[in-house]
Formats: C-alpha cells, structure tokens, sequence
C-alpha cells in the first residue's frame, strides 16, 4: 500500500558528517520507485534544504517546524512569527545581552555583528555565521528565530512569552515558533494534497521538534541516536544515523 514517507534531515538523514549516507540515499529512491511518496519535515529554512531537496529529487517540503509548507513545488501553508511578539521578545533578548538570529524563507540574519554561540550552532549545521542587517525583522516576515542562551535561562522566556514556542534544537539556542506550530499540523496539510489517510503515514525523526509529528502520523519511527523524548514516542526504534539507521528502519518496513 502506497504511504507517505516524512524525512527529517539532521540527525536523520544526515549523518554526524552532515552528508547523506548513499546507501540512504538508495534507499529513499527506490522506496519512491515502490509507489511511496517522499517528503522532508525539518527546523530548517528553505534556503537551507535546496541541496538536500536537488539530491532526492524532492518537491514537496516542510521547513521551520512546519511553518513553511511546499506541495509540489508550491507553497500550500505559511505562518509568519507574530511581529508584536517578535518584536517584544527580541527586546527582552537584548536587554539581557542574549543575541538572536530571525529567519525567513530566503536567509538569516543576525541580531549581532558576532558572537561566537552564534558561530558554533552554525558551524554544526556547516553554515557561516549570518550577517547583521538592522531592521530585518520590521521588513520582513520572520517564521523562525533563534535564541542563544543556556536551557536555564531559557525558561524565563517559556514564563514571560506564553505565546510563543521555545524547542531547544542546540547546547546553546532553541527555536522560537508561534504557539501551536510543529510539523504535526504541517503533515495534515501535505496528507490532504496526496490524498492520504493519516494512518498511511511514516515519520522518520531524531530531535524535540519531532515529537509531534511522531504522536501524529500513522507510524513513527526514531533513529538510534534520537533525543530521549523522541525515542519515548517511537514504533520503532532503529540503528544510529551512522549505522544505516535509515536503511536499517525501511528494510523492516518493507519499504525497500
């Protein structure tokens, strides 16, 4: 029976190197090649995903945890961070000398010159540390942002912004969301468009932001080096992303 594949890509696609694995590379193909359709669920932007989305031929897409979603191509759904809350919460930030990035679907831009959290959580993405640009956020529609502080200082922010989502993606940021947004409700957009029940799904996740869409989709399925809260939500648990994780989950599948 023909399903709905959801990839994330960091920590599950791509291996610890950030590169696909060519034997998941293979596999995604030929599990296309099989009637299934194929479909990518990450935090990232778009800008971010275009070599990922050249090199399995993919068109369809969800980015910033589901506040960004592409059908063929087209966009189908997106939902901007509220520029009041943004706005009030970027301010906080600055008063307490924690830097941000704000991006929208074409690049990044930082709050700050430099600042070296910045540069690490980038360098794990193999992205450089973006540009400071003044009055990005007044011009633009922001869908995700990013917060640099550590998990302690970050409940603060849960406490005084009830309106947005915090979801740590990074020793030093986590991602600031709307209220609400996760890849779960972006998956019911998709599964509308292919005309899919939602039992006729699969997940394929490693991080927090996977949660949802884990609980959400017919069968979830957690690499072997998925956060302890994921692995919680898992059907299946597979092998390290470094050890034909990916391969390893569609085999007992049947996908491949």
């Amino acid at each position: 029976m023909k399903k709905v594949l959801f990839f994330d890509i960091d920590g599950t696609l791509y291996d610890s190197n950030k590169q696909i694995p060519i034997k998941a590379k293979e596999a995604v193909f030929e599990a296309r090649n099989k009637g299934h359709e194929v479909v990518i669920a990450t935090g990232r932007a778009p800008f971010m995903i275009q070599e990922v989305l050249k090199e399995l031929e993919i068109d369809s897409y969800i980015c910033f945890n589901g506040q960004y979603v592409v059908y063929q191509n087209k966009v189908i759904s997106h939902n901007e961070i509220n520029p009041i809350q943004l706005k009030l919460v970027s301010e906080f930030a600055r008063e307490h000398n924690h830097p941000m990035v704000y991006m929208n679907a074409e690049k990044m831009i930082s709050s700050i010159t430099y600042h070296p959290q910045i540069e690490e959580s980038m360098n794990s993405l193999k992205f450089p540390h973006p540009n400071f640009e003044e009055n990005f956020i007044l011009n633009n529609n922001i869908y995700q942002a990013l917060l640099f502080c550590s998990m302690e200082e970050e409940l603060a922010y849960q406490e005084d912004f009830p309106h947005l989502k915090f979801v740590r993606w990074h020793r030093v940021s986590a991602d600031i969301l709307p209220k609400g947004a996760s890849k779960a409700n972006a998956v019911k957009f998709i599964c509308q468009k292919f005309n899919i029940d939602i039992k006729d799904t699969i997940a394929f996740g490693d991080g927090l932001n996977d949660i949802e869409m884990l609980e959400t989709v017919g069968y979830g399925v957690v690499m072997g080096n998925g956060h302890e809260e994921a692995l919680k939500r898992a059907n299946y648990v597979t092998t390290h992303v470094d050890d034909d994780g990916l391969v390893n989950a569609m085999n007992y599948l049947n996908l491949i």
